[in-house]
């Protein structure tokens, strides 16, 4: 009797370590690595970002998204044409809607701007949400950078980034109730969907971010990232 006892103890722990096993493995799975073959030869120094689709309800997300890029984009080495002069040169030509300028031949876009490639991003996501137990600002976005000489697709990503991240949920219902309450009031007296927006956008353009963009040659990383020839 002990002995299946014991035995029992025995695959109960077994059956428990494999579970944990199971979940730890899970949860560091990643998705397919990128194949950055096109990336490595084609060797990017400056990027034309166009004015983001916007797939939300958030009139505002466009240029939110927009107005966020530059930094991530520069500080991981690479030249961005100013934002607000490509816009305007978009504008002088007839074409204000992101859907429009998107369709641009990218034979065109080589030819106005002299760039060596072009980013396009799509904002999935945009704006708040509110809840009886929570409220929160979303905002999601994926990218694609495109070679204007090869018309190949060097990259593509995505990247979500939200408010409620990193909540303390503890204090049961009541604690909820209130934390809620507080959070509605935030959401809904400022625009928090901007800075959330810049936290995205970050996390989607950013270089050294696992399957994100290789870093540019205006970054001291470019050597040991790999993006260069010997």
């Amino acid at each position: 009797m002990r002995f299946d006892i014991l035995n029992a103890r025995l695959v109960k722990t077994t059956c428990t370590t494999m579970l944990l096993a199971a979940l730890v493995t899970g949860c560091a799975t990643r998705g397919q690595p990128h194949d950055y073959t096109a990336f490595k030869q084609s060797r990017p120094t400056s990027i034309l970002v166009l004015p983001p689709l916007n797939n939300s309800p958030d009139v505002a997300a466009t240029y939110s998204m927009l107005s966020q890029v530059t930094q991530p984009l520069a500080e991981s080495g690479y030249y961005v044409f100013p934002v607000s002069l490509v816009d305007e040169t978009f504008r002088q030509n007839g074409l204000s809607n992101p859907a429009e300028i998107h369709g641009v031949k990218l034979q065109k876009l080589r030819e106005i701007f002299g760039a060596d490639s072009a980013l396009y991003i799509t904002v999935k996501q945009y704006g708040t949400s509110y809840a009886v137990i929570s409220s929160e600002s979303r905002v999601t976005a994926e990218a694609r950078l495109i070679d204007l000489r090869s018309e190949q697709v060097l990259w593509s990503g995505s990247a979500t980034a939200s408010s409620a991240e990193g909540r303390n949920s503890s204090g049961g219902l009541v604690g909820l109730l209130v934390q809620a309450a507080i959070s509605q009031i935030v959401e809904s007296s400022t625009n928090r969907s901007h800075p959330i927006a810049g936290v995205a956008s970050y996390r989607l353009l950013a270089a050294g971010m696992p399957n994100g963009m290789l870093y540019g040659p205006r970054s001291p990383k470019y050597k040991t990232d790999g993006n260069t020839q010997p």
